[in-house]
């Protein structure tokens, strides 16, 4: 391929030797994307598929040599820097999560808002249950397996096609807590904080019109497909599958019937109220000069915010512990799954990190930067927005695509705002909303998991997931942009 392109220069003249090889190496890097989206959709690892197709953009672009320093110098520095970065958002998120499971308060506070809402409302009361638990810090997987056994009881009693199942779940799981909610402890929103010195509570106004829109778009289009299914004659449908799941897997059974409302909802509450408290009273009005001596090279103003977010997710972890005592069914075995459940998320993500950090220091890059930097010199809104959609869309993943966007041109977005005078707070919303946009396409590995969790098939039910996983969150996008370009951050 490089030969091909050399050929070119030697026969058009007119045409650098320079500019040949940077086409090359971005042809390189369109094929090495390609490749890292097509056999991720085949279910490859991407912890194996990153230094491999890294290896493959770098071959093409003609540095094969280079190589072996690129990969221990660049792929896996760029790993280790953001595994340190985010670990104990990972490791506490993913404790948590296991934490809410086998206590039963997942399950009670889904089981509480069945009661109040019932079959009637089916698709309102999943996608809130969802919503609730999600919003407190719940994993959307624990949440999936949590709420899946709950949801086919509610539609085969209201007789909505069990096809519809998937895309409620992922309504309330995957849009408007993930990446909207003023101060949602899903990672996507943590991300921005080091890049733009902002918190996770960025842009709350915008932030809940962003919220309002993918819910309501979400209930319309799920509504709408339902009554069309009911006007069709289509009902729940007949799966002879639908049994063996258990619907808090682990969980004591004493602690499903008994767990109090209160003490469900307490460490979702904290993990909101605690991060708050740190985020606006007690850090900002904490002299950090001590800290600044002894570590110079730390920045406090860029991670406060994770520092909030931190002691918020281990407060609610503390909390779920002590008000248990003497219920859990394996303490041990509990806190092991949920520690041990973090890992691979961590370097799945970590590591399309370090494979975003070796497409970064090619040469073919350049071209790709400047192209997306200059889709709308004076409004890098549009462009940012741009940048992590097809990242997230590319990997697969909002957390991945955000992630290695902010790695290679977070700099880049901070400084094209300042100069046209855009709040970090609105780059950092805007950011997080792209990133949950293209994210949810077939080769996801969310989607897939649902998918299995339930039991259907892409072409049963990604239609709908697709029609409230991306097209209401692209909505919701464009209005933050327009909004916040008019009016600023709010």
């Amino acid at each position: 391929m490089l030969r091909f392109y050399l050929f070119l220069g030697r026969r058009c003249p007119s045409l650098p030797k320079k500019s040949v090889s940077n086409m090359a190496s971005t042809l390189a890097i369109v094929v090495s994307l390609s490749l890292l989206m097509y056999l991720a959709y085949r279910g490859i690892t991407v912890l194996l598929l990153a230094p491999l197709m890294a290896a493959l953009a770098v071959l093409l672009s003609g540095e094969i040599s280079l190589y072996l320093p690129i990969y221990t110098d660049t792929f896996m520095k760029a790993l280790g820097n953001y595994a340190i970065q985010f670990l104990p958002i990972f490791l506490l998120g993913a404790l948590f999560g296991q934490l809410m499971a086998d206590s039963g308060a997942a399950h009670a506070i889904s089981r509480w808002i069945v009661a109040r809402l019932g079959d009637r409302h089916a698709i309102v009361t999943v996608v809130l249950a969802c919503g609730v638990l999600t919003y407190g810090g719940v994993s959307l997987f624990v949440v999936a397996f949590a709420i899946y056994p709950i949801a086919t009881d509610l539609f085969r009693t209201a007789n909505i096609p069990k096809r519809l199942i998937p895309a409620t779940i992922a309504l309330g799981s995957f849009t408007f807590t993930m990446t909207a909610l003023p101060g949602t402890p899903a990672i996507q929103n943590a991300i921005p904080i080091p890049y733009y010195g902002t918190n996770v509570f960025a842009a709350p106004g915008l932030g809940l019109i962003a919220a309002a829109i993918m819910l309501l778009g979400g209930l319309w289009w799920l509504r709408g497909r339902a009554a069309a299914a009911r006007l069709a004659g289509e009902g729940y449908g007949k799966h002879e599958d639908d049994t063996g799941i258990s619907a808090v897997e682990g969980a004591d059974s004493a602690a499903l019937s008994h767990m109090p409302l209160f003490l469900a909802l307490l460490p979702l509450i904290l993990v909101i109220a605690v991060n708050a408290l740190f985020t606006y009273l007690v850090f900002p009005r904490t002299d950090m000069s001590f800290i600044i001596e002894r570590f110079p090279h730390l920045a406090p103003e860029k991670v406060i915010g994770l520092w909030a977010l931190i002691i918020a997710l281990a407060a609610a972890c503390a909390t779920l512990v002590v008000s248990r005592l003497g219920r859990w069914s394996d303490l041990r075995d509990t806190v092991n799954k949920g520690v041990f459940g973090f890992m691979l998320p961590l370097f799945n993500t970590a590591s399309e990190v370090g494979y975003g950090a070796v497409i970064a220091g090619l040469a073919g890059f350049a071209i790709i930067r400047d192209a997306v930097l200059n889709v709308t010199p004076g409004n890098p809104l549009i462009s940012e927005a741009i940048a992590m959609n097809v990242l997230a869309g590319i990997t697969g993943s909002s957390s991945g695509g955000l992630s290695i966007a902010l790695q290679t041109l977070g700099p880049d977005y901070l400084r094209m705002a300042q100069e046209a005078g855009i709040s970090p707070e609105l780059m950092h919303r805007v950011a997080v909303l792209a990133a949950g946009g293209f994210d949810t396409l077939p080769h996801c590995g969310a989607i897939i998991t649902l998918l299995a969790i339930c039991k259907l098939t892409h072409r049963q039910s990604y239609l709908n997931i697709a029609a409230v996983t991306m097209a209401a969150p692209m909505l919701a996008l464009v209005a933050v942009i327009a909004l916040g370009t008019a009016f600023g951050s709010f």
